[in-house]
């Protein structure tokens, strides 16, 4: 596959992504450093992941901050469709939306899709889907969201909330629109016709501007989004977006919840993480010790590397060290696996027992139906 057959949609990642030719074929709008200069001014700080351009592109980012410069307040919106259990892929857009609420001071909307994925998966009931989305939800609020400013949205739950600005939405979506974004067929159940204006009705649930942190992937549903806003008086969504997360076995693709070998789950044991890390991340190393100490290895392609610049490793001049270390052939593969496990059980080991707090913690956080 070559660098332009990549595919990105909301279903489906496959080949190794061209971000800045995705960028053009998107239409979105690459992160500049002025913008960052921008958003570092505002709170004092850069998240790492802007910094390193793990968020690299946006869709009307200086309107949320010109507003919020104004004194006026936008909100976040983000989500999980809920086909199986979280990994470590599913965090990056939530933890730089818990920086997002933390800086600007915002409410947090968090919708979980168990109507999208039941339609979209067909070895998965409703209640099935439901039963994942309780189970996520967990994940979420272990990440530290403040319950009087965040609420989550199971979307067959809150349906009273939903389905009044999802109607409005929908009737001003037709079917050849969906049809062109999406690649629906004449086989496509209307369920999934229907979802989009399920995924946009949180967008317009507060009547002041939002921005959404989201995999890129993601970006067709808000395309349809911001064409229809301003048809129902409302404003576009803005929107801030993440790469992809590769896979164990990458490079190309990203990690899916239904492949248990090339994901790591926010369950997953430290001697199941250990395993998987050893036994199936891609290397960027040379075929034997020798010639690894002579011509060094690959960083920019070994997976364990990439996840530490991507989640795991906070620190610019740690992440650095290792960079230099691994390319210059002085650290080793298995080395730099073991610096990954340790980094990844030590997240893990923390955010498991958050997780099970969470679960007291659930009922503050769901969206009342009333």
């Amino acid at each position: 596959m070559s660098s332009d057959d990549f595919i990105v949609t909301p279903w489906h990642v496959e080949g190794e992504i061209d971000y800045d030719k995705l960028i053009k074929r998107f239409g979105t709008e690459k992160i500049s450093n002025q913008l960052l200069d921008r958003i570092e001014k505002i709170t004092g700080e850069l998240h790492f992941m802007l910094r390193r351009g793990i968020f690299f592109s946006h869709r009307d980012m200086n309107f949320i901050l010109n507003e919020y410069e104004k004194g006026n307040k936008f909100f976040l919106y983000t989500g999980r469709g809920p086909s199986g259990h979280t990994h470590i892929g599913h965090l990056v857009p939530w933890v730089f939306a818990k920086w997002l609420q933390d800086k600007f001071g915002t409410n947090m909307y968090f919708q979980l899709t168990d109507d999208e994925k039941f339609y979209s998966k067909q070895n998965l009931s409703l209640e099935d889907t439901k039963k994942f989305a309780l189970e996520n939800a967990l994940d979420f609020i272990a990440l530290g969201f403040k319950p009087e400013k965040t609420k989550i949205i199971i979307d067959s739950d809150n349906i009273n909330t939903l389905y009044p600005i999802a109607a409005k939405v929908a009737k001003k979506i037709n079917f050849s629109n969906t049809k062109a974004v999406f690649g629906f067929s004449n086989e496509t159940n209307i369920g999934m016709i229907f979802y989009t204006a399920m995924q946009s009705a949180p967008c317009f649930i507060e009547d002041k501007p939002v921005l959404i942190p989201l995999g890129v992937d993601q970006d067709p549903h808000f395309r349809l989004t911001r064409d229809v806003a301003p048809k129902i008086g409302k404003l576009k969504p803005a929107l801030i977006h993440n790469i992809m997360i590769p896979a164990l076995q990458g490079p190309g693709g990203k990690m899916s919840a239904s492949d248990e070998n090339g994901t790591v789950y926010t369950t997953d044991t430290p001697e199941i993480v250990k395993k998987k890390i050893i036994k199936y991340a891609f290397s960027g190393g040379r075929p034997d010790i020798e010639e690894h100490r002579n011509k060094g290895g690959n960083p920019d392609i070994d997976v364990s590397f990439q996840y530490l610049r991507i989640f795991f490793e906070p620190d610019d001049n740690k992440l650095k060290q290792i960079y230099e270390d691994y390319k210059s052939g002085k650290m080793l593969t298995g080395e730099l696996k073991s610096i990954l496990i340790e980094k990844i059980n030590g997240f893990l080991s923390v955010h498991q027992e958050k997780r099970e707090k969470a679960k007291d913690q659930l009922d503050k956080f769901l969206l009342d139906n009333s």
